[in-house]
């Protein structure tokens, strides 16, 4: 079963340009690269050569003789005799290249070259990248994939793209859902929570419209997750980047969930650790979410990089940290508990950080000021306040009504509420979160109407 993807499209276009560039397609392990790929190459293609270095790591030997196409096309050939180059009608796709970045580096002659169209996609490719940027830089075109976001899900759902925006013109125009629609987006969404986005796990739910053998699937996913630091990491530093995987979790179901490097271990200092957290966050496990020094523009160069947030980038992985009493108690009864502000916080900043937003955060040291994350237009600078109870909301009403805040005019609220709009502050419900850069798109222009 295959499930429509954003990268479909991309692909599309990407083989409509008659100027195209090789392409890399990055991305966590299980997020759907291989399986979107091959969709593509089998509906536009009349000739797919399929090489993963990881399977059939023979294929390691196609360079000895140099990065020109003729020399690695005839060293493909010789280990694979029945593999065949139609010029102009074959796609050539590198996968698992984390285990051989060196290919990276035969991208140039294969655009001078002009034979062939290339693909190359693999996991941890932040952790290589260094070696593949030096090597192809011009010549190459990067994409990154992540798991599924809730307009993905909507999509295997069945529903059309014209359903989809009109949730974003109740937004727009500020008009309430239906309370039919809220019930329906709602516990899609729930569902989208405690699923994540990994393509195999969303299959599953789909198929057997149940969440029966999803928690196996989401285990199995971390189990591999450790598995890969331990593959690609050596000594002390593989011990330090699986105590900071298995300390998410735990430091997000705090009230202060800023990330604390002391907690992790004993005598852990920040910098032992902090290279640790920027190897998740390459091999694209995880979100950092900065605190900002003050909430002002740019948002860039504007945070202290030694305190942060730590999100799971699939909240999927969340859920699955919890214990299989929790899990029941979630799936049966919707008892969130003492993740509940932890899961709704790492919904939204998975789903900013597929929007393309990086994420920052502020805290005041000096009062209990303190908002979750900030997104910005070309004047404002608007914090996004997420509320896993829907009641007042005094630190974004001081952000807003407080001189001191010059770029902020306007917030916005996430609940399980319907859309509103009242002292300068836009109600909007969870399930559309996935829609506010679409949404950012008109914000100067309805702030300027009110």
């Amino acid at each position: 079963m295959y499930l429509r993807r954003k990268i479909d499209s991309f692909l599309q276009n990407w083989k409509e340009n008659p100027n195209r560039l090789p392409l890399i397609v990055k991305g966590a392990r299980q997020v759907g690269k291989t399986e979107a790929i091959l969709h593509f190459a089998e509906k536009n293609y009349k000739n797919i050569v399929y090489i993963n270095f990881v399977t059939d790591d023979k294929f390691k030997q196609v360079i000895q003789e140099g990065y020109q196409p003729t020399f690695i096309l005839k060293n493909m050939s010789k280990l694979d005799p029945s593999l065949r180059f139609v010029e102009h009608q074959t796609l050539i796709i590198f996968d698992e290249i984390q285990d051989f970045p060196e290919i990276a580096t035969s991208l140039k002659f294969f655009k001078i070259d002009g034979r062939f169209d290339v693909i190359c996609s693999g996991s941890l490719l932040g952790i290589n990248y260094q070696r593949i940027e030096s090597n192809s830089v011009g010549y190459k075109t990067d994409y990154e994939l992540f798991s599924m976001d809730f307009e993905e899900f909507l999509w295997a759902k069945g529903y059309t793209q014209e359903q989809i925006d009109d949730l974003l013109l109740h937004l727009i125009e500020k008009r309430p859902f239906s309370s039919l629609e809220m019930s329906v987006f709602q516990r899609h969404f729930m569902d989208f929570c405690l699923l994540g986005g990994m393509p195999k796990v969303v299959v599953s739910f789909i198929e057997n419209e149940t969440f029966e053998n999803v928690l196996s699937i989401q285990k199995q996913l971390i189990l591999d997750y450790q598995e890969d630091v331990r593959k690609y990491v050596q000594g002390l530093e593989q011990t330090r980047i699986l105590n900071v995987f298995r300390h998410v979790p735990i430091q997000l179901s705090k009230e202060n969930k800023k990330f604390q490097i002391s907690k992790v271990a004993n005598g852990a200092r920040f910098k032992d650790y902090w290279g640790c957290v920027e190897w998740l966050n390459d091999a694209g496990i995880i979100n950092i979410c900065y605190c900002m020094a003050f909430p002002e523009l740019p948002l860039k160069g504007n945070y202290d990089s030694s305190k942060y947030k730590l999100y799971f980038r699939d909240t999927g992985l969340l859920v699955a940290f919890l214990d299989n009493e929790a899990q029941e108690d979630l799936r049966v009864n919707s008892n969130w508990g003492v993740y509940k502000g932890a899961l709704y916080e790492n919904i939204v900043g998975e789903a900013l950080v597929k929007e393309g937003y990086e994420l920052f955060y502020y805290k005041r040291e000096d009062s209990t000021l303190e908002e979750d994350f900030f997104v910005r237009t070309k004047k404002y600078l608007v914090p996004v306040e997420v509320k896993s109870r829907n009641g007042r909301s005094k630190s974004l009403r001081t952000l807003i009504e407080s001189p001191k805040y010059h770029d902020i005019q306007v917030g916005i609220k996430l609940v399980h509420g319907n859309v509103g709009f009242e002292n300068n502050i836009f109600t909007i419900p969870y399930f559309c979160t996935f829609l506010l850069k679409r949404f950012m798109k008109f914000f100067d222009e309805i702030i300027l109407n009110e």
